[in-house]
């Protein structure tokens, strides 16, 4: 019989990635949208994953219905207050909850978790992210001002074991990735900078985005991403490197595609599969990362969705 997930936020650009994700696995999608009576909908379910942003506005009434109903709770969003107040208010929660499991959050933590080779500690942590562009979706937009606007506009940064705020322009500078040097954003945190420590033991993460792209995400042009096949992918392509550093020795880890909002349905489709089936099912808050063999999920995706880098010294 087949698994019905609901997917609150079905009708936005990720949600729609999700729907058709989870028809190519052979699962039947619940669509909602926020006229649907949630507890109806999540008791004919047998988990949910979260597509509906603002998640400050969503994520906890979602995950309070997933609780009522018993179910799974996934989500995807990239706002990393949620992500931190989701860890702080549900570590006993009697379901399985993984917020972030997407593009931001879900991919840099396995990717930590996979250059770590199983270590659960380490010195520092560096995730750069290579985007060839970034046309915000509207979603992308107010979610991005949602929490821009719980931090006092301030910048964030992952220093002495926890999250800092900082005020004043984040630094530019260049960063040698595999695939050649670029210009960078230095301090361009993240959800991973709130899933990886979740289960790392981390002094420092460090951060960069090719300036390209933040130069895309703060210019005015509300378009969105373009289409450029028939499953809705855009023409973006990204490469993401996480350094390990532990002891004076650094492993690699790398993950390249195309559209990071289409590459995050498959990963967490992946995520709910696993723990439908009982792996990694643990009650309670726990990131991917901690849930999962991160080369072994990583690479189950297949090269069509991610390109899954072999960890290497370096």
């Amino acid at each position: 019989m087949s698994k019905h997930i609901a997917v609150p936020g079905a009708a936005g650009r990720t949600g729609r990635f999700v729907v058709a994700e989870l028809h190519s696995r052979g699962l039947t999608p619940i669509p909602c949208d926020r006229t649907t009576d949630l507890d109806r909908a999540l008791h004919r379910a047998d988990a949910v994953i979260n597509c509906a942003g603002p998640f400050a506005a969503t994520a906890e009434p979602v995950i309070a219905a997933a609780v009522r109903a018993g179910i799974p709770y996934l989500d995807v969003t990239a706002e990393l207050e949620v992500v931190t107040d989701t860890f702080a208010n549900h570590a006993g929660a009697a379901i399985p909850i993984v917020p972030a499991v997407a593009f931001y959050g879900g991919l840099g933590d396995l990717l930590a978790t996979a250059a770590l080779g199983g270590a659960r500690t380490a010195d520092e942590i560096v995730v750069a992210y290579a985007l060839s562009s970034w046309r915000p979706t509207p979603g992308t937009r107010a979610t991005g001002l949602v929490s821009a606007q719980r931090r006092g506009g301030r910048r964030i940064v992952y220093d002495g074991g926890r999250l800092r705020y900082l005020d004043g322009a984040a630094p530019r500078t260049t960063y040698p990735f595999t695939i050649g040097a670029q210009a960078v954003v230095g301090e361009f945190t993240m959800a991973d900078s709130v899933t990886i420590p979740s289960h790392v033991d981390v002094a420092r993460i460090e951060t960069y985005m090719t300036s390209n792209a933040v130069d895309d995400l703060r210019a005015d042009d509300p378009s969105g991403p373009v289409a450029v096949d028939a499953t809705g992918r855009s023409a973006q392509t990204f490469h993401v490197e996480v350094v390990a550093r532990t002891g004076g020795v650094s492993r690699r880890a790398t993950a390249a595609g195309r559209d990071i909002y289409a590459v995050t349905a498959p990963l967490v489709v992946e995520a709910a599969v696993r723990i439908l089936a009982g792996e990694g099912a643990t009650a309670g808050v726990a990131s991917a990362g901690a849930r999962f063999d991160p080369a072994d999920f990583l690479g189950s995706l297949g090269p069509h969705a991610l390109a899954f880098g072999p960890v290497e010294t370096v």
